[in-house]
């Protein structure tokens, strides 16, 4: 019996994905709620687990197609044989003839099959096709796109050097022809990638903010010593306790829920002709994730205690790396911080998240001199930037919300008394 797999629901306003890559092949067995297709959408990678166990069918959709939800994407046939067994003499013999071919110095085509899953999924979909068209190992190949990427001309290149290596004398002329054909040394080479459905919605949204919000950004300095000691003596004790370590964003999310509460400007978005003003903290942490940057939410922070907040972000960021974020964790946001000091940012002017209105930015810690009581001493400083849309929240009530947050941060108490 055959089972249409339909694209399911995949959260609010969310109408259709884009298919990111095939799990299953025509012929595996598929067992019930496995993934058997991975789905790009505007915000997150989900995941289509299948209803039925069987054997997968025929593909509907190719990877980097759009779907609709609700539409048919493969078949399943129930109780189905898997091909590895319903097919096994059949494979043998072929087999058999690789195995003939590549003694006599042909590529394998079947080799494709062992190269390492890992490093093939990371790929972009036209070099993942390619290294499994040529069956090479990617881990082997030098890239040469930007940041060591590999390209599909560089799986080309790596494809034509082994099998001009492995040609018997009879195959000399055409492995001339592939060694002239490459590129000429020092030319200059491009790659185009088609952006993923999740790049573009970014792209869309932050072009977006530019131009229907007034951003203004407000910067200010921030003397970390009080911090890095509190941190540096309890880390252990926290730790023990509470099976989770003791981190900075945990103290900027607290100081940022007292600043929020005393200017509710900036913790609210407009609406059409009104202002929405938000009696709670739902704050957005930008996490980089393999796909860009996606914004999980920390609900109800004001209510949080450090413990809970610390293992929020952990959680975030371990789900964001495995892609198994899902729509109902980027839902909603009042308030966003973002920290490119982890990539080593000094001064940033960072973009708010619509329909939001304020968005704090953290950057590196640095000894720098400073003057305290008259004396020149060395501090551990960073600064601090908050943008935030002029159209809602007035210069001085951004510089006061950014002024209660660094207070905060340079004497921890304030936060225990609610200063």
């Amino acid at each position: 019996m055959s089972k249409e797999i339909t694209v399911p629901t995949l959260g609010e306003s969310v109408t259709e994905g884009t298919i990111g890559e095939w799990l299953k092949k025509p012929g595996d067995a598929v067992a019930v709620d496995e993934p058997i297709a991975s789905l790009e959408t505007d915000k997150v990678a989900v995941e289509v687990p299948s209803p039925v166990a069987g054997v997968m069918g025929e593909l509907k959709a190719e990877v980097g197609e759009t779907v609709e939800v609700g539409a048919v994407i493969a078949i399943i046939e129930e109780g189905g044989t898997p091909a590895a067994k319903g097919e096994e003499a059949g494979r043998a013999k072929e087999e058999r003839e690789e195995g003939k071919q590549e003694r006599a110095g042909d590529t394998p085509k079947t080799q494709a099959k062992d190269a390492p899953s890992d490093a093939v999924k990371a790929l972009n979909p036209a070099v993942r096709r390619a290294v499994l068209e040529h069956g090479l190992d990617p881990s082997t190949i030098k890239g040469t796109g930007r940041d060591g990427r590999l390209t599909k001309e560089d799986v080309e290149a790596a494809a034509k050097a082994k099998k001009s290596g492995s040609d018997t004398v009879a195959d000399a002329a055409p492995a001339q022809a592939a060694t002239s054909s490459a590129p000429a040394s020092g030319e200059r080479k491009e790659e185009r990638v088609k952006m993923t459905r999740m790049r573009q919605t970014i792209a869309k949204r932050l072009k977006g903010a530019q131009d229907n919000a007034a951003l203004l950004t407000t910067f200010n300095d921030c003397d970390m010593s009080a911090v890095i000691e509190a941190r540096e003596k309890y880390k252990d004790l926290f730790a023990k306790k509470h099976d989770i370590k003791l981190g900075f964003m945990g103290f900027f999310a607290k100081a940022a829920c007292l600043a929020l509460k005393d200017v509710p400007a900036a913790n609210a978005y407009i609406e059409g002709d009104e202002i929405v003003y938000h009696e709670y903290v739902d704050i957005s942490v930008a996490v980089s994730a393999p796909n860009g940057l996606v914004v999980p939410v920390i609900r109800d922070a004001q209510d949080k205690g450090f413990a809970r907040i610390e293992k929020d972000i952990a959680d975030f960021g371990k789900r964001a790396r495995d892609g198994t974020l899902t729509m109902d964790d980027m839902k909603g946001g009042t308030f966003t911080i973002s920290n490119g000091g982890v990539f080593g940012s000094l001064m940033s002017t960072p973009i708010i998240n619509p329909p939001q209105s304020a968005v704090l930015g953290l950057h590196r810690i640095e000894d720098r001199p400073v003057v305290v009581n008259g004396e020149i001493v060395i501090r551990p400083m960073m600064y601090l930037a908050l943008s935030y849309d002029h159209r809602l929240i007035d210069g001085r009530e951004a510089v006061t919300a950014l002024k209660i947050i660094k207070e905060a941060i340079e004497d921890p108490t304030r936060m225990l008394i609610d200063l």
